[in-house]
């Protein structure tokens, strides 16, 4: 095999996640969205999903009381931390600034003064960035069940 089992585990609970919300998205919306498979946010969580694949994978081939498994479980809460906060809360930025730009733009085409500058024509903000607390859950339960059953049908 040309990948270490905890590195495929890692990578298929990166590629299982990032799928699986296609599906859950058309069952909450009826809209299918295949670019949900190259977006960050929404459920589960693929960046959860990726590091408690490996951390699993980790515990499993080296043991819970590794030091391999320790760095990965602190590396693991760090990136969980920042999927619940820094990044969702990046998010809540985008949307304000979003809102602004365009309320922004309908001032300057209401006063339609000739003297005023052309528009602010910036893209959009992405606003999806982080996740909500049940969506990381579901991402560590995502990763979980992918580190085992990557090792259950590993070629050793």
């Amino acid at each position: 095999m040309f990948l270490s089992y905890p590195i495929l585990a890692a990578l298929l609970g990166m590629l299982i996640a990032q799928f699986v919300k296609i599906p859950i998205h058309y069952i909450t919306s009826r809209e299918i969205k295949w670019n949900l498979m190259f977006s960050t946010g929404g459920m589960p969580s693929s960046h959860t999903s990726t590091i408690i694949s490996l951390t699993t994978a980790i515990g499993i081939t080296t043991g819970v009381y590794s030091n391999e498994f320790a760095i990965c479980v602190v590396v693991s809460l760090i990136v969980m931390h920042d999927a619940t906060g820094v990044r969702r809360h990046a998010g809540y930025h985008a949307e304000v600034l979003n809102t602004l730009l365009a309320n922004f733009n309908l001032l300057i085409e209401t006063l339609k003064d000739p003297n005023l500058k052309k528009t602010e024509s910036r893209e959009k903000l992405k606003e999806l960035l982080g996740h909500q607390p049940a969506e990381v859950f579901f991402g560590a339960i995502t990763g979980i069940i992918v580190g085992i059953l990557t090792y259950q049908f590993y070629p050793f």
